[in-house]
């Protein structure tokens, strides 16, 4: 979740930026995302949460997070990034991403409704939540590479 500038959080879409077919539950615009680890390639499907509104609100209030699902926090131009867990009911890891694609850093199994700042540590190009501890299960580590359309 999103705490003020360069923090993430989940608020209700602007249904004219994407196709109807391409939009969650929550009306946000979903895309294709693939990780590519040391041990295989990993596949998602996001919501991209782009205005301010999207970012503040991002995973807050939600009873679950499908294991292939997630939400994206793209940043242009790259920056500083902090989450928290405000509102936030499910644990989550939370992908930091760099301007190149490989993942700076993972905040693991994030607490949920925490108030405890998430810092990205540098600038990023993109912030990825997906449910807490699929990272670890799944191999997915610092250095691996995050495709997705933009």
């Amino acid at each position: 979740m999103v705490l003020a500038p360069g923090i993430a959080g989940c608020a209700p879409p602007n249904p004219a930026e994407a196709p109807a077919a391409e939009r969650s539950a929550a009306g946000l615009e979903q895309v294709p995302l693939t990780i590519r680890s040391a041990s295989a390639t990993h596949r998602f499907t996001v919501e991209v949460a782009r205005s301010p509104q999207e970012q503040a609100n991002g995973l807050m209030h939600r009873q679950s997070l499908a294991p292939d699902r997630g939400m994206l926090f793209p940043y242009d131009p790259p920056q500083p990034a902090s989450f928290w867990m405000k509102n936030t009911l499910i644990p989550l890891d939370i992908i930091f991403i760099r301007a190149d694609g490989t993942i700076a850093r993972i905040a693991a199994n994030t607490v949920p409704l925490s108030l405890q700042p998430v810092p990205s540590l540098e600038p990023v190009a993109a912030v990825l939540e997906i449910a807490g501890g699929r990272a670890a299960e799944l191999g997915i580590a610092p250095g691996d590479r995050v495709s997705w359309s933009r």
